[in-house]
């Protein structure tokens, strides 16, 4: 007998109507949800929308205070390259690709990790790519008070790739910016100029 225990953790009420409701679906297609390649599927991909979606669950500005220390810097903080997958709510097929995020603290900083969970518990919901990255910047600002927060998202998406107008190479690129990194253009170069790096 294996050892191995998966440790995710799921409402199970709502696993198990998710599942019902994917085993109509396969039904819909055409297929038979009682043959033996598809005996798990409904109750698998009920577990893996659970998960996609976790950040439903998550508060991000919690994260960021749960490790807020007073220090005295006021220079760039820059996160980059944080990988993220999220949900298109228009399709519900993936978009996936990197999030740069920088602040200027303004007597406080957080966790370097707590960036990137911000990241994962906003991307980790129904989204669009605009108002991922608005939520992202807002939930810093809000925060942190900082002075200043830059997030730039880069991201392809499925519903573009594998539907619709097919193009593959497509990629979309999203920014917003609070503070100085609107006020001052040397500090918005220096972002630009620190990502591309």
């Amino acid at each position: 007998m294996s050892a191995y225990k998966n440790s995710e953790e799921y409402d199970e009420t709502v696993v198990e109507q998710l599942s019902d409701d994917y085993k109509n679906i396969l039904t819909l297609l055409g297929e038979n949800p009682d043959r033996e390649g598809l005996l798990k599927t409904p109750l698998r991909a009920a577990k893996a929308m659970a998960f996609l979606t976790k950040g439903y669950n998550e508060n991000p500005t919690d994260i960021l205070l749960s490790a807020r220390f007073k220090e005295d810097y006021k220079h760039m903080v820059l996160v980059k390259d944080i990988e993220f997958y999220s949900l298109c709510e228009h399709h519900i097929l993936p978009f996936y690709g990197k999030a740069h995020v920088a602040y200027i603290p303004n007597g406080y900083i957080t966790g370097l990790s707590k960036i990137a969970r911000v990241v994962e518990a906003f991307s980790r919901r129904l989204q669009v790519q605009e108002r991922l990255t608005v939520e992202i910047r807002d939930s810093i600002q809000n925060a942190l008070n900082p002075m200043g927060v830059a997030v730039v998202l880069e991201a392809s998406h499925m519903c573009m790739q594998m539907r619709g107008v097919q193009k593959q190479n497509s990629m979309t690129t999203t920014s917003a910016f609070t503070g100085v990194f609107l006020k001052e253009l040397k500090t918005r170069e220096e972002f630009i100029s620190l990502i591309k790096q």
